[in-house]
């Protein structure tokens, strides 16, 4: 198949799931592509955008709805036309969100815990809070005790004030531990976190879009348009995967983790169609200024920097993901 069949076949895929979260999609949308540019933008602008992928200007009415009904997004009208951004909270929610996506090195793990106990709260409040970190990719140590071993107390402070469950948690960090991957370590993140389930969800990642990868290699004709398209679902269905991914350091991993490969695999193909891409944005995104300005600084460090040439030569030499 060629690369704009895969690309085809890709759209398919998506429009066929059930429900069809359009939500998430356009949340996927403003952190990759309107973020950057300021966060702003025309409703008109948006339905555009996700109209190639099947989504309907009612579907998008009804997504962005609920959206600022959820406190992600607010509106502002300005005559007829609606503009629409993050609000504070969901700005917050997105940095969490999209802050290990683009980013190619995981710090070190110090052997420290980020453990929270979760009994002292009311039935109804404990259930928020605990898919809540679920959502930012917590384990469950024991009912009512979750934790992670990159998060940090004073990350996790503010949300839990925002949550209304700062009186009633109890959070606290272990000290770091000189072996950090004892036998028994490894089997409790094995119940606290299903990296069976995680790998599966790498491995359906990488059969999704490494055929699209290989055929770029040969023949590269997307349009921007396309590029776009491409670039959206990429990092949407990477980020869905993310979410559940607490990153483990790689002593508590297997030899063979899948999420190594599909993190090379991201960077490769982003690299790639970015630019073409950002030639689509640059021309059909508005706010009530007009155009959108152009992506900032931040942007172009993604993925380890998007404007480094050499390093987009060596992608095509990468057996990783071949």
């Amino acid at each position: 198949m060629t690369a704009k069949s895969q690309l085809e076949l890709l759209v398919k895929n998506f429009q066929k799931k059930r429900p069809l979260r359009a939500g998430s999609l356009i949340i996927t949308i403003y952190g990759d592509a309107i973020v950057p540019r300021g966060g702003n933008v025309w409703l008109g602008s948006l339905m555009k955008l996700v109209e190639p992928m099947g989504i309907s200007q009612r579907l998008v009415r009804t997504s962005v709805y609920r959206l600022v009904q959820e406190s992600w997004l607010q509106t502002e009208k300005v005559g007829r036309c609606s503009y629409y951004s993050l609000t504070g909270p969901g700005l917050r929610r997105f940095e969490q969100a999209f802050q290990h996506v683009y980013n190619l090195d995981t710090e070190e793990w110090s052997g420290s815990w980020c453990l929270v106990y979760l009994n002292q709260l009311s039935p109804e409040l404990r259930q928020k809070v605990r898919e809540e970190l679920k959502w930012l990719s917590f384990g469950s140590m024991a009912p009512g005790l979750m934790e992670h071993p990159r998060f940090t107390r004073s990350e996790l402070i503010p949300m839990l004030q925002e949550w209304g469950a700062l009186d009633d948690t109890i959070v606290m960090q272990t000290m770091p531990m000189e072996q950090k991957s004892p036998r028994a370590l490894r089997l409790q993140v094995r119940e606290s976190w299903n990296l069976e389930e995680l790998g599966g969800r790498y491995r359906r990642f990488l059969s999704q879009f490494r055929p699209l990868w290989r055929e770029l290699q040969t023949e590269d004709t997307l349009s921007p348009e396309e590029c776009l398209i491409l670039r959206i679902l990429l990092i949407h269905e990477y980020r869905k995967i993310l979410l559940r991914d607490p990153l483990l350091p790689d002593e508590l991993l297997p030899g063979d983790w899948e999420g190594r490969s599909a993190k090379q695999l991201c960077r490769n193909l982003y690299r790639q169609i970015y630019a073409r891409a950002e030639q689509w944005l640059d021309a059909n995104l508005e706010n009530a200024s007009g155009p959108l300005p152009g992506p900032g600084e931040k942007f172009y460090k993604r993925f380890g920097g998007l404007r480094d040439t050499a390093a987009q030569t060596d992608l095509r030499t990468e057996p990783e993901v071949l």
